[in-house]
């Protein structure tokens, strides 16, 4: 074994076992004990208990690149921005054999209030694009957001100046990937986003398009000028992904709108509150930190309830960590009523938007998704009206919003697909 192998080897080796993670609270005591042992130190853990499932990881400095560790080695890391304050929390999965006609890396782009730890069941196939393509993969948590720094969230717009807080909003999120990108030396990305994410991705690929090489949209917010609006009957001609990842014919936008409108039939007077609360720069995740003890509590109903997909240990470590990331302080979160009007659709629809993009987009939905599918549908008539015929949507199967983890077999056969298509 050679020097930088056994360096490795011994970093991987000598490391303390992390605790088990704690009980989901169900009741006050348990909620307590999450409450009180929170703190940068537990979100770290909660995030590696996470990662030490891979087993590529390692913990600590930044581990050479060398063949004998295997096809890739992971770490995660702190980049610092160009203000010294500000950071984003990475996860680098590198080939330890680069190619020098490396396809881009791709970068995987939390949602709103979550964290590069989501999409850790789709680490290890895109790990092993990276190693067989001589490539890189990157998870990162967006600035204010998961264990990236948290400064204040700051628009300076005028309410009525819609076009004015957007841009601000965007900003925020869109110029600290950019500082990032640059941190680490990257030519060109093939950016991966779920959700807000996903509308972040679009933005940064507007606002930087010689930066980006595809877009993979997971259940992307922001798309559709209106969720109310009635769509016309029609079907999805690119395929769903099937259980076992194979494309069909399917025409399932339609179930999809309809099982949304059943939803917002049940609509009560507490969404009434809602819309007020949203308007005035409320954060959904304040409800969870101004609970104090019970916040733990109210994190565990969630995450019960949401991962029902995962394993117990899964959802267990699933909870501490977003217990620890939803406990942190208040910042990106913010941008929420500024990006978007209360119930969801975007102030400034990428629908309107998205006809500028010059490469490949695809967009992928949850058979249950609450996320509008016609939004997709439309932004695909919209890049080929424009010219751009690599548009491409799929619906996944036993999947709502969280696509790449209710079904994450078929999420991962599906980005290895797009990551290797030759479209442009």
């Amino acid at each position: 074994m050679n020097g930088a192998a056994a360096a490795a080897q011994s970093s991987s080796s000598t490391l303390l076992p992390l605790p088990p993670a704690r009980e989901i609270p169900s009741t006050f005591a348990a909620s307590f004990r999450s409450w009180w042992a929170a703190g940068e130190k537990e979100s770290a853990s909660s995030e590696e208990r996470l990662l030490r499932r891979l087993p590529f990881f390692r913990s600590g400095s930044t581990p050479s690149l060398n063949q004998a560790d295997g096809p890739v080695v992971a770490h995660s890391e702190r980049v610092t921005l160009d203000n010294p304050k500000h950071y984003l929390n990475t996860l680098a999965i590198r080939a330890t054999a680069p190619a020098s006609d490396a396809p881009p890396p791709a970068i995987l782009l939390h949602g709103y209030g979550a964290g590069l730890g989501f999409f850790f069941l789709n680490f290890p196939t895109l790990a092993q694009w990276a190693g067989t393509r001589g490539s890189a993969v990157y998870a990162l948590d967006w600035l204010g957001m998961g264990r990236s720094a948290r400064p204040p969230f700051r628009v300076k717009a005028k309410r009525e100046d819609i076009p004015g807080r957007v841009h601000e909003a965007e900003a925020f999120f869109v110029d600290s990937l950019e500082q990032w990108r640059a941190r680490m030396g990257l030519e060109k990305m093939t950016l991966i986003g779920h959700s807000l994410g996903a509308y972040f991705s679009v933005a940064y690929a507007l606002r930087y398009p010689t930066r980006v090489s595809k877009l993979v949209l997971l259940s992307p917010a922001g798309v559709p000028r209106d969720p109310d609006t009635t769509m016309p009957s029609r079907e999805v001609t690119d395929g769903q992904v099937t259980g076992d990842g194979g494309p069909e014919p399917t025409g399932n936008v339609d179930a999809i709108r309809k099982e949304q409108a059943a939803e917002k039939r049940k609509e009560t007077r507490a969404s009434r509150l809602f819309t007020y609360l949203w308007e005035e720069g409320w954060s959904p995740f304040q409800v969870v930190r101004s609970a104090v003890f019970w916040g733990p509590m109210l994190v565990g109903k969630y995450s019960s309830r949401r991962f029902g997909a995962l394993s117990e240990d899964e959802t267990r470590d699933m909870h501490d960590y977003i217990t620890n990331i939803t406990l942190a302080k208040g910042s990106g979160e913010y941008c929420i009523s500024h990006i978007l009007a209360p119930g969801a659709h975007a102030r400034m629809p990428l629908v309107d938007r998205i006809a500028a993009l010059k490469i490949p987009v695809t967009f992928v939905y949850g058979e249950h998704d609450w996320m509008d599918p016609e939004g997709g549908v439309t932004s695909i008539d919209n890049l080929r009206a424009a010219g751009n015929n690599d548009g491409r949507m799929y619906v996944i199967p036993h999947a709502g919003h969280h696509v790449y983890l209710d079904n994450a077999k078929a999420v991962n056969k599906l980005l290895l697909k797009e990551l290797d298509s030759r479209r442009r």
